[in-house]
């Protein structure tokens, strides 16, 4: 199984990504104040509930828009450090372990072109469809 992870900048092959890294705050930024604890807003990719833990997907495109939050971080391919949990925060197939090893940093300054920006939207809106009918018919 390949594992994903989009974060910060500037890491290569053989560095540990550990948890306890917050997405960058931009100043002037509608959705970052809209992240902030407090803000009212739902909806928004709030804050993990597990900020003791690392966060990889199997999602090439998932992990890539993480790192584009980072305002350009990097996508990189993982190895798990420690047991790796199944997340139930994300509809797209997510795990979360104590850390993580860089294998290959893939993509660097990662922004969202287009067409994989839609397709990913397709994919998680599929996801988000799937896990409703998952909960109507438990």
């Amino acid at each position: 199984m390949r594992l994903w992870h989009g974060g910060a900048s500037g890491l290569n092959a053989g560095d540990l990504i550990v948890p306890g890294h917050s997405r960058r705050v931009h100043d002037g930024c509608p959705w970052c104040a809209a992240r902030q604890p407090g803000s009212g807003v739902r909806g928004i990719d709030p804050p993990t509930g597990h900020q003791d833990m690392v966060y990889l997907t199997t999602n090439r495109l998932y992990a890539r828009y993480y790192a584009s939050l980072w305002g350009r971080g990097d996508l990189y391919r993982v190895e798990p450090i420690g047991a790796l949990i199944a997340s139930t925060e994300d509809t797209i197939e997510t795990f979360m372990a104590t850390g993580a090893r860089v294998l290959a940093a893939t993509d660097r300054a990662a922004l969202r072109p287009g067409e994989q920006h839609r397709r990913l939207w397709r994919e998680w809106g599929a996801a988000d469809e799937a896990a409703k009918t998952r909960r109507v018919s438990a």
